[in-house]
């Protein structure tokens, strides 16, 4: 089967914007293809480098909603980006190969910039962000990298610098093709996109309780000041939601509902709670038993860790025979 690779940076607890835009299709494709997901705690530190405390909690909170979300260790190699070395020997190799005004125009490299502006980013770090990335990927001379549309020219550069090893080498790695996948936009709970960095988000570690209290407090069509006031389902957040987690008879009679007044907004959020709770439900379930479990955790990583630095040893071996440097 031919090989796809994707991680997740340990910068936080997983929302449910993480679950549908990534890992229920990381789930999909196991049963296709070779896949390897990774916790990319190295990632992490590109922006989040003053406090790397945190990063045993998030890469253990990560491992464990991989496997609650569906993805099966019998079917996907899933590990931690830091325990495999050669990550960073891949990296340095390929700092040495890069022009630097490939890193400067990739393009969340001025927006991180200015969304994150109260962190200190003018790091090599941040700035080189894309090269652990390019080695990520070709380390495991990935076929595929699932992304939505918009993040196609993130793996261009990817693709060109593997081509620019190649050619200045021998072909060592294939470049990696985009696995086009739709990445719905999931409104946070204040209708902006939701995210760890906004505080909008709801996790997969939330409880049933602040899962609903949450729903409960989304922003609507601000129109709706009263229940009699009629409204524009398009311009609610929690419609958007609905797209996502409720049926299409449900959608159209919550969307009939608000136009008329025919029901209230609190209404609309009981219906969503329902549906995100039975998305969640069987999460939660799983969550607590492998968080019962820790040695089955530290296994199923073990496992993970072991297959792909196999892997990883086998890359290395050409990249340095590439080079002249074994």
């Amino acid at each position: 089967m031919d090989r796809v690779l994707s991680g997740m940076q340990s910068s936080g607890k997983v929302h449910l914007g993480n679950y549908v835009g990534a890992l229920q299709n990381w789930v999909k494709l196991q049963d296709k293809y070779d896949c390897y997901y990774f916790v990319a705690d190295w990632h992490a530190l590109t922006t989040g480098y003053n406090n790397p405390a945190v990063l045993h909690d998030s890469v253990t909170d990560l491992l464990v909603n991989f496997i609650a979300a569906g993805l099966d260790p019998d079917k996907c190699t899933i590990f931690i980006q830091s325990r495999i070395l050669e990550h960073a020997e891949l990296h340095l190799l390929l700092s040495m190969i890069t022009p630097l005004g490939w890193l400067e125009r990739v393009p969340t490299y001025k927006e991180k910039q200015t969304e994150l502006s109260e962190r200190d980013l003018s790091t090599y770090g941040f700035l080189g962000y894309p090269l652990l990335q390019t080695a990520d990927i070709i380390m495991y001379r990935a076929k595929h990298v699932p992304v939505g549309i918009d993040q196609v020219p993130h793996l261009e550069i990817s693709r060109e610098i593997a081509r620019r090893f190649n050619n200045l080498y021998c072909d060592v790695f294939p470049e990696p093709d985009a696995l086009l996948t739709p990445f719905p936009k999931v409104p946070g709970v204040d209708g902006r996109k939701m995210s760890k960095s906004y505080g909008n988000a709801i996790y997969l570690s939330d409880s049933a309780k602040e899962v609903e209290q949450k729903i409960r407090t989304m922003t609507t069509d601000p129109a709706r000041v009263k229940r009699t006031d009629k409204g524009d389902p398009e311009l609610s957040p929690v419609f958007q939601l609905h797209k996502i987690f409720s049926t299409k008879e449900e959608q159209a009679e919550v969307a009939e509902g608000c136009r008329t007044a025919g029901i209230g907004c609190i209404d609309c959020k009981k219906v969503l709670i329902k549906n995100v709770f039975s998305v969640l439900e069987p999460i939660w379930t799983k969550r607590e038993a492998l968080l019962a479990d820790p040695d089955r955790l530290h296994a199923i990583a073990e496992k993970g860790n072991e297959k792909a630095r196999k892997v990883a040893q086998e890359t290395m071996q050409l990249v340095r025979k590439a080079m002249g440097l074994y």
